[in-house]
């Protein structure tokens, strides 16, 4: 009797048998499509059925919210997220060291556009912690100290900045319009702030003590949702209490709207400037004694 050939099939072998294995070993991904499936004809009804995937269990509420940034974020550009050029913080090269210096310490900010002339006529970016470098040996001159800037215009999409800002290693870009002009400022934390929602940054820290700051220039850094009577206490001012228990509600009340970043309101004698504001919130107020005058009219 002859040996049964070793390339013959054995019995409980089927034909495609190993093919179907390999079908199975599936990625997270194409499991989730295939929950998908027959698909959802529009971006609406994608997040509909990630809100059904998340009432099933079957993906954690943090998944959904991520997920739902990134189908969002492909349809956003770079001028839906950036800093407009008004409310920029931006540097000038021929400014006095001091008052660069007390400009970077009152806006608490790591990176800076500097211009020459204009404002639209940004020639770097600076790094705050440069700055040292010109306290340790002052005959530097500042114009060494920048970096290049990136520029971009406002119609690019959020995911191709997200993969240049990785793949360049960079943290900001400088947004332009159509014309070539400054529209606005844009940074890694914008964009991944479309993913994973507000990221905690330099301002977040808080003081288990006090929520209101004196900063190097003599004014406050006062929090949005500090209490109407601890800034009182801290003013000496006498801002009404009976309707709003913080100072971001009553000045978003005065308003009529949650106020910009940069945007400044004159309340009760006091001037208060937005100096943060993420999920249409006010973070973090810069408060300044109002002039005579605007306290009069105020």
């Amino acid at each position: 009797m002859s040996e049964p050939s070793p390339s013959r099939p054995k019995p409980t072998d089927k034909p495609g048998a190993a093919s179907a294995r390999e079908r199975d070993q599936r990625s997270l991904f194409e499991r989730v499509v295939e929950f998908l499936s027959p698909g959802p004809d529009s971006t609406d009804e994608l997040i509909e059925t990630l809100a059904e995937a998340e009432h099933r269990e079957l993906i954690e509420p943090e998944s959904r919210v991520m997920l739902e940034g990134v189908i969002r974020m492909a349809d956003m550009t770079a001028g839906d997220v950036m800093v407009a050029v008004k409310r920029m913080d931006m540097l000038d090269i021929d400014a006095p060291y001091e008052q660069i210096l007390q400009q970077v310490i009152n806006t608490g900010h790591s990176r800076f556009p500097v211009f020459e002339g204009t404002r639209d006529n940004i020639i770097g970016i600076l790094l705050a912690k440069d700055l040292l470098k010109l306290q340790r040996a002052p005959e530097l001159n500042l114009r060494t100290l920048l970096r290049a800037p990136e520029f971009v215009p406002e119609s690019k999409g959020l995911n191709q900045m997200l993969r240049e800002f990785r793949s360049n290693r960079s943290h900001l870009a400088i947004v332009i319009d159509e014309f070539g002009k400054t529209a606005g400022l844009l940074t890694i934390e914008d964009v991944l702030e479309e993913i994973v929602g507000e990221i905690e940054d330099e301002f977040d820290a808080e003081d288990a003590q006090s929520s209101i700051f004196t900063l190097a220039d003599g004014s406050k850094r006062v929090a949005g949702d500090a209490t109407i009577d601890d800034v009182n206490d801290a003013f000496g001012a006498q801002l009404p209490t009976e309707d709003f228990d913080t100072i971001g509600g009553l000045v978003a009340h005065e308003l009529g709207r949650v106020p910009r970043r940069g945007e400044s309101v004159d309340v009760g004698g006091l001037t208060l400037t937005v100096m943060l504001g993420r999920g249409g919130a006010v973070r973090w107020f810069k408060v300044t004694r109002a002039a005579a005058s605007d306290a009069a009219e105020s």
